[in-house]
């Protein structure tokens, strides 16, 4: 290894603070370094190539290594580098703004940009909250969202979302989020207490829940409702058959904002730009990033029906709320690019082609005793591990421990595959590759996970 290998990697040691992570685990270990990409694969540090199963962070759609959206950042920078948009414009954020309008279903036309998902979630919840105040519903201030759900880490954003181990440290936090059950069809027995529901049942039975909080904690306190098209914490939940039909009508019914939380659907993720398009609803917000600039740039956007916008159209009234980097014209000229990219070629058919192939080929490892349920949509899947497949009984938070944290996502990395191994409910092996994988890749990661699997049977 070179000298500035080693530096990079004592650096890494001694001054770099990691996200969501427990440092002790490298305490032994040097901390891994990805140092380049190209398509679905990434490169370690010394060398070694891994195929990305995550898209970075859901993010990388188009693929690493992409030489036209760095030449767009780099043309960008040279001829305006930086100016925000308060109380400005630039040519790039206007240009992107009309795009994603056209491309967003009904009436979402008025987008807000931030610098990623939890500022476009806490942008979506100050926006509800001032809307109807000026409206002259001012009590209405209340968010509904899933239990495990995730979305994001701000203040506001971390009270929406649903995980209690990661708001406790932070407590007291933002008063008036109330949880509902999510749509786990595989735990619904469990989740409802009524056995052997239809996944359409079930989805009527969880969505008629939003409707029961919503009476309990009285209509006129309640702003929205926020959910993910498929959640994404507890290991991809898709939504049952009719579920955002009977969620869009009972909000319509209480005069409830529905809030689609697309900070991973949308963008591709599951075959078409915007995750409610996937499932056959309209919201009144979308929020959204990641996949927005393929991780290019840092890039986020929140998406208002027009009659969001109208109180703030005339007279004084003011949405007093941004951030210095939303709609950086490096990272909206970035953003333009990668939907070029999309567009030529045809990336959205190419998931919607290929979703099939991906679930079938993920739902080989059903052979294995370990693997209870295989789900989701699109190029965004979750593995779920149980101990027993008959009962679905699950593993003991110490298994857990020991399976997720202890095994499998140091073996799963050191035989080639970087994807995440999670336990916000029950453990899962979560999987979203770039957008531009097909058979091979697939192939790939269910012979790494099958093998892996098999190794690991032991230790429990």
């Amino acid at each position: 290894m070179t000298q500035p290998e080693n530096d990079v990697l004592k650096a890494a040691q001694d001054n770099l603070w990691l996200h969501f992570t427990r440092h002790s685990s490298y305490k032994e270990h040097e901390i891994p370094t990805i140092v380049r990409g190209e398509g679905a694969y990434i490169y370690d540090i010394h060398g070694k190539r891994y195929l990305d199963g995550l898209a970075g962070l859901f993010v990388v759609q188009v693929g690493h290594g992409r030489s036209e959206l760095a030449e767009a950042a780099a043309k960008q920078a040279q001829e305006l580098a930086f100016f925000p948009l308060w109380s400005y414009a630039h040519p790039k954020a206007a240009e992107l703004a009309h795009r994603l309008a056209k491309e967003a279903p009904g009436d979402l036309n008025r987008v807000f940009f931030t610098t990623g998902g939890g500022e476009a979630v806490e942008t979506a919840w100050k926006l509800a909250k001032q809307y109807y105040k000026v409206t002259g519903k001012p009590l209405k201030h209340k968010v509904i969202s899933r239990q495990i759900a995730y979305h994001g880490t701000p203040q506001g954003a971390l009270s929406i979302t649903g995980i209690p181990a990661f708001k406790q440290m932070f407590e007291p936090l933002v008063p008036g989020s109330i949880r509902v059950p999510n749509t786990n069809h595989y735990r619904a027995d469990e989740i409802s207490g009524i056995k052997g529901m239809t996944p359409e049942q079930y989805g009527l039975w969880a969505a008629d829940r939003v409707a029961q909080a919503i009476e309990m904690e009285g209509p006129d306190t309640v702003a929205a409702v926020f959910v993910e098209p498929v959640q994404n914490a507890g290991g991809c939940f898709p939504p049952p058959p009719g579920y955002f039909q009977r969620l869009r009508a009972i909000c319509d019914e209480y005069d409830v904002l529905l809030v689609s939380d697309e900070v991973i659907c949308a963008y591709g993720r599951l075959g078409t730009m915007f995750g409610g398009q996937k499932f056959d609803y309209t919201p009144d917000i979308i929020t959204s990033a990641k996949g927005l600039t393929s991780g290019y740039s840092p890039l986020g956007a929140m998406i208002a029906h027009d009659r969001l916008f109208e109180p703030f159209k005339d007279g004084a009234e003011m949405f007093a709320h941004g951030y210095t980097f939303g709609g950086h014209p490096v990272s909206a000229a970035v953003a333009l690019a990668n939907l070029d990219i999309f567009e030529r070629e045809d990336l959205l058919g190419h998931v919607t082609r290929n979703e099939g192939a991906f679930k079938s080929t993920l739902e080989k490892l059903k052979d294995l005793p370990i693997v209870g349920d295989v789900r989701g949509s699109g190029y965004f899947w979750g593995i779920e591990l149980v101990k027993d497949k008959t009962t679905k009984e699950t593993f003991s938070a110490e298994e857990s421990e020991r399976l997720i944290r202890g095994y499998l996502s140091n073996a799963l990395y050191s035989h080639g595959l970087y994807c995440r191994a999670d336990d916000r409910g029950d453990p899962v092996i979560q999987l979203a590759p770039p957008l531009i994988a097909g058979q091979k890749e697939f192939d790939e990661i269910e012979s790494i996970i099958r093998t892996v699997l098999v190794e690991g049977l032991n230790l429990l």
